[in-house]
């Protein structure tokens, strides 16, 4: 038996952070009665239902990596969205969610699957999952720009700070985060008056975007995805 929003995330339709949303907000039956409580526990013989469509535990689990252009949504569903960055990947025959989001503006490696603990697990930042970007910046970061960068700078209320940051050209650095918080560096970058212009996700945890062509995606091999669920293993 596992609960409800483990259960969820198994069967691929949801992580667990969105799973536990949708059974709060009613969505959610358990053999045709509908249950708001994320913690219930369920058997294997149970029959799931999500918005009244029957759940069960995915027989292939898919691992992808998306080289994603700008101008994709990474949502599941967002109708104000010209392109969705799930239509590039429509020949995976899977219902699939991403691990995390890169903005709209934004391009780069992004990661689904149908795999909810795995999507859990790249997602938190508890598990240490480091994500690499190459930026471009409008001005150039002073040094003690790098240096609030990486000590933390507090935007709106909340602190916003990179693992790491390196300038590796004119106005082009390398970042690294843990968290990724709301467009974490674009808030960073324009707080020291250098706004982003170009921002490329290079790297989730070991595996690298390398030369994937922009817009079109791999499977994840055996081994790069058993470390990153061994990545910072708690």
């Amino acid at each position: 038996m596992m609960n409800l929003v483990k259960y969820i995330a198994a069967c691929g339709a949801a992580s667990r952070r969105q799973a536990e949303t949708l059974i709060k907000e009613g969505k959610v039956a358990v053999n045709g009665i509908l249950c708001t409580n994320p913690a219930h526990r369920v058997a294997d013989d149970e029959k799931v239902t999500l918005e009244g469509r029957l759940l069960q535990t995915a027989e292939k689990l898919w691992y992808i990596l998306l080289n994603k252009p700008r101008g994709y949504v990474c949502s599941s569903a967002d109708t104000h969205a010209e392109h969705l960055a799930l239509e590039l990947l429509a020949a995976v025959p899977a219902r699939l969610v991403s691990a995390g989001r890169l903005d709209k503006e934004s391009q780069g490696a992004i990661i689904f699957s149908n795999d909810g603990n795995f999507i859990n697990r790249l997602a938190h930042p508890r598990y240490g999952v480091l994500k690499t970007y190459i930026v471009r910046t409008k001005n150039e970061l002073k040094d003690e720009d790098l240096k609030k960068i990486s000590s933390g700078i507090t935007d709106n209320g909340e602190l916003l700070k990179a693992e790491s940051i390196r300038a590796i050209g004119k106005k082009c650095y390398e970042v690294i985060l843990n968290e990724g918080k709301k467009r974490e560096i674009r808030r960073l970058t324009a707080a020291c008056g250098a706004p982003t212009v170009q921002l490329t996700r290079v790297k989730i945890g070991s595996v690298e975007l390398g030369e994937l062509p922009e817009g079109r995606f791999r499977e994840l091999t055996a081994e790069e995805v058993a470390e990153l669920l061994g990545a910072n293993d708690v």
